[in-house]
């Protein structure tokens, strides 16, 4: 395993230490997460250096290909390390058209979680999120049906972690009154910064913060902004947005994901950047 110090220490998700900068898989699959992958041995070759580089937490889902990512997990790396740990999502599923139509029934439930132990290989899965809303985001309403599903597949053993992703702050409270959580997934970046709030109030609890699309959404003045301040530093802008989130807050768990094993690399690298209070000021402005 390699020498080279994984970007931000470990996290602890429930009785699971994990490394916060962690790898998601979703690029793993064909264009519009369809469908396998153009490069199958480079795919399987990213997934073998993620865990030679020591990072020992990977996103998937069984919608991804759909159950592309999955094959590929379970083919590069089963049996898995100890160390390793696979957080995967339900509630949604895959379409003719590539759309991401809504799962959350009690039996579509039940299916996805069973469709994810046989292709990941497992007999329990470590991390089970939720998803919620839709591809417009987050969408208001109670999780209580499709969350006590999850909660009662979690006694029955096949789940050790329940967490929600693309969720409301009302809705991971009532999460919370259903069965533990240990980590909320929603998008977040310095440029849309609608869950500083629910972020230090999770890390007041001990619950991870996963932010999904770590660079999207910038506006061309956002955008100009952190380039200006990766320019001074000598980084990538993707680097120092990866870097900012790490030091946001310590309950922050990176997923950045890539197809590249050299783009893998860059970024476990770049997200180690140090920056400094005056950096940090000027990416704050960006989001706010």
């Amino acid at each position: 395993m390699s020498t080279l110090p994984i970007p931000g220490g470990t996290w602890t998700l429930g009785d699971l230490t994990v490394t916060r900068f962690g790898y998601g898989a979703m690029q793993l699959a064909g264009p519009g997460v369809m469908g396998p992958p153009a490069d199958r041995d480079g795919a399987l070759a990213v997934l073998r250096e993620a865990v030679e580089l020591g990072i020992t937490h990977i996103d998937t889902a069984a919608a991804y290909g759909p159950r592309v990512t999955n094959q590929l997990i379970r083919e590069a790396l089963h049996p898995y390390p100890e160390s390793l740990h696979i957080a995967t999502k339900v509630g949604a599923t895959r379409d003719e058209h590539g759309g991401w139509p809504p799962a959350r029934r009690p039996d579509d439930l039940r299916r996805a979680v069973h469709e994810n132990l046989e292709t990941l290989g497992l007999d329990v899965l470590d991390l089970v999120n939720l998803r919620l809303g839709d591809a417009r985001g987050p969408r208001p309403g109670s999780l209580a049906e499709p969350f006590e599903t999850l909660a009662e597949l979690q006694r029955q053993g096949l789940i050790r972690h329940l967490g929600v992703s693309n969720a409301t702050a009302e809705q991971v409270a009532e999460a919370r009154t259903i069965a533990p959580i240990v980590c909320v997934q929603n998008m977040y970046n310095l440029a849309h910064r609608h869950d500083d709030e629910l972020i230090d109030e999770l890390a007041g609890e001990g619950i991870a913060y996963v932010p999904f699309f770590p660079l999207g959404g910038f506006s061309p003045l956002q955008s100009s902004a952190l380039s200006a301040v990766a320019g001074r530093l000598g980084a990538t802008p993707m680097s120092v947005a990866l870097a900012w989130l790490l030091q946001r807050s310590p309950n922050i768990l990176l997923i950045a994901g890539t197809s590249s094993v050299t783009h893998l690399r860059e970024n476990v690298a770049g997200a180690g950047l140090s920056l400094s209070d005056e950096d940090v000021a000027e990416l704050d402005k960006i989001g706010r």
